[in-house]
């Protein structure tokens, strides 16, 4: 490996010094221990320099500026103590920086993130290119950690503690014009005269350093004057974190502590000052480091990372094909969503399909809604809204389909109709094109069987709302040729998708292990288990939103279909107690209808009521004799379970892959890693004898999966391998 430096100190004869950095050895700048001894010793020179009176910092690599801290060096950590001597150098460093005496300016192109941020944050002045790529943040409680080299404290001295607040907690990543109006960046620019326009910001603030109003100025702003009222002094910043503090517990349920650490040690801060924000910032940084909720969600981290590598088929001889033109079928909430992120994401012009008139209006409506809600957040300029809308067409039949590469069926979950689309769509399109079917449950095996080229046949299952949901389920049959594999995975991740490649079968992976874990909230139901009490209990273990309401948002009648086709093919196991039908006699639907679990009057109501009524339907009397933990562990194990059948039958290829699905699909609690870093760190020896007791109590649809079975009697986990 070769010893060039990282950071390299460029002088130039008008007293101005350019700091860059860029590691040799990766395409990003990122922060890392090997380069704490270089950085300390260059900040060294600049501080043993008299003359110098300018100091811009810049990267040197074309697409970034720093990405944040390498990750890596927090998975050797196994003490809370390890981690706070790294949260305390980064301060120290940063600190340094602060009190350099030449003006100091960040020149900022692409990722500033994290680490990257806390750093930039330290200097006087931050000027940015006005390019997308360009996205500053700092999205460390994402990965269930705060802040560690002193960006709780710099933030919120820098823009306030409400804004500071909103993006230490949420970690939303922010564009360079977002930036600049929250005052993060002082000033923006084409990137290509970045470092002329800092030099250039340096000088005026040592113009302006002589005069004496400034202050007072800003002292008589506006923002100033709110941000007092807030948080600079103690019955406004008691208010405000009060606040906060609420609205994370309602969002987090108590399972996350990075956000509540956040709003400890940003309060220190401004109550204490810097130096007593900083120790507790530390303090705060190697506890979360070492806890379980970190450490599943850096996990999860690296387990995205290595999906976005992976090409979904082994020869590096095979690669994909170019896709110029894709057609959808059916304009509905998925082929409408689907046709958003191809020509927003991967750039790629749509033909879009339905039966009539009216259904290709709503979807080019529901399109263009979401393409004006862009520009409405100023994320996309009105130029290229209309730019993205010229790149989607409507169409009542199949006229300008016969040139597109990839066609993508997203009708009814119909075997009879998505057979009947596939054979127009093979009599009209050329030997390349790609069928994908974007069914939930029906085999692809049985679509294609309908074709006469099964090996262009293929799954790519999205989920709702597609502009919305990271996951593309692919499922590849024992035909589909590998370039056609190949193919989807790649343009899914054009799409902004992660994509995980699943075998062929009745509900794939994620229906699959949706459905028992559905199918055991209904049952609870009919044993009296109100309804509030089960999505409750489910919230509380960490999903995002319970089953029930979840059957209203899908749909009671969709449910009930997928219920069937997964009972049909996997029997009693899958079977959903009796009681359903009588709500579908009942004509509830759910949302769609405004008849389902809840009530749906009054759209402004949160949380929604339950309509009493489901109970006396169900000829049932709510009740509360379980536990929320007894009801939680009820539905999460089903889903666990059923994910290790699906291992085994080579349904999904690897855990991780497992894992990913079930987070990024299906709201599984990322804190607790998915389900198969759910089994191996609550015990795969306890849970399959927590289900063996549950098999005892309640019928066979618990015994524990094969392989689970296994595993335990060898005393392995799944990532043992």
């Amino acid at each position: 490996m070769s010893d060039a430096p990282i950071f390299r100190l460029e002088k130039r004869d008008d007293r101005i010094a350019i700091l860059w950095m860029d590691d040799p050895h990766e395409s990003v700048n990122t922060l890392k221990r090997e380069l704490i001894e270089q950085f300390a010793s260059v900040l060294t020179e600049i501080e043993n320099n008299r003359r110098l009176e300018v100091l811009v910092f810049a990267s040197g690599k074309p697409q970034g500026f720093i990405a944040g801290a390498d990750l890596n060096m927090l998975k050797d950590v196994t003490t809370p103590e390890q981690a706070r001597s790294l949260s305390r150098i980064a301060q120290e460093l940063n600190t340094r920086l602060a009190h350099l005496r030449p003006i100091s300016v960040a020149a900022i192109h692409g990722a500033c993130l994290g680490g990257g941020l806390e750093l930039a944050l330290a200097l006087d002045l931050r000027v940015a290119s006005n390019d997308h790529q360009t996205r500053l943040g700092l999205p460390e409680v994402q990965l269930g950690l705060l802040p560690g080299g002193g960006g709780t404290q710099r933030l919120p001295a820098l823009i306030g503690a409400e804004r500071a607040l909103d993006l230490l907690l949420t970690g939303r990543r922010l564009s360079a014009e977002r930036a600049r109006r929250m005052g993060i960046v002082d000033e923006l620019v084409p990137k290509e005269i970045l470092i002329e326009a800092a030099i250039k910001l340096a000088h005026s603030r040592r113009q302006e350093r002589s005069l004496s109003f400034g202050a007072v100025t800003n002292l008589l702003s506006f923002k100033k004057l709110r941000e007092w009222v807030l948080a600079g002094n103690p019955i406004g910043r008691r208010v405000l974190f009060d606040q906060a503090h609420k609205r994370t517990l309602r969002k987090t349920r108590g399972n996350y502590p990075a956000p509540e650490r956040i709003l400890a040690v940003t309060k220190i801060g401004l109550e204490q000052g810097f130096e007593a924000g900083f120790a507790a910032e530390a303090e705060a940084f190697g506890e979360l480091v070492v806890s379980r909720p970190a450490k599943q969600l850096i996990n999860l981290f690296f387990a995205g990372n290595q999906l976005k590598k992976h090409r979904g088929i082994d020869d590096p001889l095979i690669t994909p094909c170019a896709i110029h033109k894709v057609g959808v079928l059916g304009a509905g909430l998925m082929g409408a969503g689907i046709s958003y992120v191809t020509i927003t994401r991967a750039q790629v012009p749509v033909r879009l399909k339905d039966k009539d008139s009216p259904g290709v209006s709503h979807g080019l409506g529901y399109v263009r809604r979401l393409l004006d809600d862009r520009v409405r957040k100023r994320a996309m300029t009105r130029l290229q809204r209309s730019q993205s809308l010229a790149m989607v067409t409507g169409t009542v039949d199949l006229l300008g389909f016969a040139n597109a590469d990839l066609v993508i069926e997203a009708v009814f979950e119909d075997l009879t109709l998505k057979q009947r689309m596939l054979r127009d769509v093979e009599a009209i399109t050329h030997d390349k094109t790609v069928f994908a079917s974007n069914t939930s449950a029906i085999p692809i095996t049985e679509i294609a069987a309908a074709g006469q080229r099964p090996e262009n046949v293929i799954g790519m299952h999205y989920f709702s709302p597609v502009e919305k949901m990271p996951l593309l389920e692919v499922i590849t049959t024992d035909v589909t040729a590998p370039w056609v594999i190949a193919t989807c995975v790649e343009f899914g991740k054009r799409q902004g998708k992660t994509v995980i490649v699943v075998g062929d079968g009745p509900g794939f992976y994620t229906s699959r292990i949706l459905g028992p874990y559905m199918n055991e909230a209904v049952y609870l139901l009919m044993e009296g288990v109100a309804i509030d009490r089960i999505d409750g209990a489910l919230q509380d273990f960490g999903f995002p939103i319970g089953p029930m309401a979840l059957l209203d948002e899908v749909g009671i009648d969709v449910g009930n279909k997928v219920a069937d086709k997964l009972s049909g093919a996997f029997g009693d196991r899958m079977r959903p107690p009796p009681g359903i039908e009588r709500l579908l006699q009942d004509q509830r639907l759910g949302r769609k209808n405004q008849r389902g679990m809840y009530h749906y009057a009054d759209p402004t109501r949160s949380p929604k009521p339950v309509d009493e009524s489901v109970y006396r339907l169900l000829g049932v009397a709510p009740s509360n004799l379980l536990s929320s933990n007894e009801i939680a562990q009820r539905c999460a194990l089903q889903m666990v379970n059923e994910a290790a059948r699906c291992l085994e039958e080579g349904i999904v290829s690897s855990p991780r892959d497992g894992d990913i699905g079930a987070v990024f699909g299906l709201g599984f609690p990322p804190f607790r890693g998915g389900p198969f870093r759910y089994l191996d760190q609550s015990g795969v020896k306890e849970i399959a004898a927590r289900l063996e007791q549950l098999c005892d109590r309640h019928g066979e649809r618990y015994a524990p999966a094969p392989l689970l079975v296994e595993k335990a009697r060898k005393g392995k986990g799944f990532y043992d391998d």
